[in-house]
């Protein structure tokens, strides 16, 4: 049969380097090729010279291809022979025809130990840039014997089979190295959970009714917004909130916007493209980017400039962004929860907070209490605090409390909230030296607190509404004379906000503007 070599090669070349699935491929191959070339079967393997270590990786009969994986440890003398012909640079050898298979030196053992019919076979080296990657072996049950012609057509493609095989070995490479990262990132996220706690200390008190908020939006995508004051845990919550998500599984990206400089900030949240500016040397994905498939939490979100105020909303809107110098854009999947201390209504008033995007982010939001509105946490997270902080500093025992210390530490008013409790704790076992915990500093305080409000009779009127006055300002210090919403006065002292204001009028007690000006 005459055969034009440039179509038997394109063909040919088409169908072994058309998928990477190598058994789909070898079968496609075998279907086109045996036309030329009798072929009932083919074999695919891999040879490591370093190991001697011959491993059989796909197959294929008119039937179908097969994915194989068949390992023989080659002798030293086969060894020799195999290598002694890979090293040969005589082209016309790439191909060797074996008139019985289970008779060749190379390959009957193998032939015979897989009990394979004896046939006539063609074996084909496959080496790609000097490197020694393999070979493909055909036969054929009718016995008919191979030829110098056959061997000729099989060595017309013999660099698109190494290309083929040297494909589908980095293909596998990427495979397994992708199932790594993903099991890493398993291992990561569990690592990180159990560091940062599955249980939030006080979820049955103190926290419950924002546990139970949680509970409610966690399988949801709408946006979060936390409030409340530092160090009272909003990135704990945002943790419960990922975690109890469908989302639990991809990436949580904790971005501290105060943090990031006002130069930076574009950059860092939604990633550049190469040359975009002086310095951005290679193309850079963003916050957003890498949250994709998950969520990202904004922590400190009033910090935001207006020009990523606008850029965030677009986020919220559109589910896409734009690297910095980009001129497509690129959607993402992203649940956002942000949190700040600041009042941002009052940042509306002073246009310094987008009111669109305000009303974006509000569509849930979560109110912290702070500590001192929660005291019966204060016991749970002492021990808590008590048992990390000690196998974080390499503690042999876990150090009792001194007497009469966690009753001091419920009449603290914690300015720092839990992270301030976290840090006292934590001094008090590096000054403990095996002692019982005491909390000398944060004691002094509370003494002096409490002689000061116990020279009432001289500083201070005893009649109802001069305490009632006093205590109604001194909850307005603690909230910047904020009456109504969250964190307000109104909510600290559980009254509604009107008879708040009411008492406040009878008593002369300034507020909103007044309060601002006095």
């Amino acid at each position: 049969m005459k055969v034009d070599e440039k179509v038997f090669f394109r063909e040919a070349t088409l169908r072994i380097c058309g998928s990477l699935e190598i058994e789909k491929a070898l079968w496609q191959w075998l279907l086109y090729i045996r036309d030329f070339v009798p072929i009932d079967g083919m074999s695919l393997s891999t040879y490591d010279p370093v190991s001697g270590v011959s491993k059989i990786i796909a197959g294929a009969t008119v039937k179908g291809g097969m994915s194989l994986s068949i390992e023989t440890h080659q002798q030293p003398r086969i060894r020799k022979l195999i290598e002694e012909w890979y090293e040969n640079p005589d082209k016309g050898l790439h191909v060797r025809i074996i008139e019985s298979i289970r008779e060749d030196e190379i390959l009957g053992p193998v032939a015979k130990t897989m009990e394979v019919p004896d046939t006539p076979a063609l074996q084909m080296r496959l080496k790609l840039g000097g490197e020694m990657l393999g070979n493909l072996v055909v036969t054929n049950n009718g016995g008919q014997k191979y030829t110098q012609e056959h061997a000729r057509l099989m060595t017309l493609i013999n660099e698109p089979c190494a290309i083929s095989l040297s494909n589908y070995l980095r293909y596998r490479e990427v495979l397994r190295l992708k199932d790594l990262l993903a099991d890493d990132n398993r291992y990561l996220q569990d690592e990180l959970r159990r560091v940062s706690g599955e249980e939030i200390v006080g979820a049955d008190f103190g926290l419950k009714g924002v546990m139970e908020l949680v509970r409610q939006v966690a399988h949801l995508d709408s946006p979060v917004l936390l409030l409340g004051e530092t160090g009272t845990g909003k990135e704990v919550i945002a943790n419960a909130i990922h975690n109890s998500s469908p989302r639990a599984s991809g990436p949580f990206i904790k971005v501290n916007c105060g943090a990031i400089p006002e130069t930076l900030m574009d950059s860092e949240l939604f990633g550049h493209e190469k040359g975009a500016f002086t310095g951005a040397i290679s193309q850079k994905r963003g916050r957003f980017e890498r949250a994709h498939g998950g969520t990202i939490f904004l922590d400190e979100i009033g910090e935001l400039t207006s020009g990523a105020q606008v850029r965030l909303l677009r986020v919220l809107q559109e589910k896409e962004i734009e690297r910095v110098g980009g001129v497509s854009p690129i959607k993402v999947d992203i649940r956002v929860i942000a949190a700040t201390h600041r009042d941002l209504e009052d940042m509306l008033q002073q246009d310094r907070f987008r009111d669109d995007l305000y009303f974006r982010l509000r569509v849930f939001p979560i109110a912290i209490p702070p500590l001192r509105a929660r005291t019966s946490d204060i016991p749970a997270l002492v021990h808590y605090f008590i048992k990390k902080k000690s196998q974080e500093i390499g503690l042999v025992g876990i150090p009792r409390l001194a007497h009469g210390a966690i009753d001091s530490l419920m009449s603290y008013h914690w300015p720092g909230n839990v992270r301030e409790l976290e840090n006292a704790v934590e001094r008090a076992l590096i000054l403990s030296k095996g002692e019982r915990l005491t909390f000398p500093d944060l004691l002094n305080m509370v003494s002096r607190e409490v002689r000061s409000e116990s020279n009432l009779g001289f500083d201070e009127s005893l009649e109802l509404d001069a305490v009632v006055s006093n205590h109604i300002t001194r909850v307005l210090e603690m909230t910047g004379g904020k009456v109504h919403g969250e964190l307000g006065a109104a909510q600290l002292l559980k009254v509604n906000p009107s008879t708040l204001r009411k008492r406040m009028r009878k008593l002369g007690i300034p507020f909103g503007r007044k309060w601002n000006k006095n």
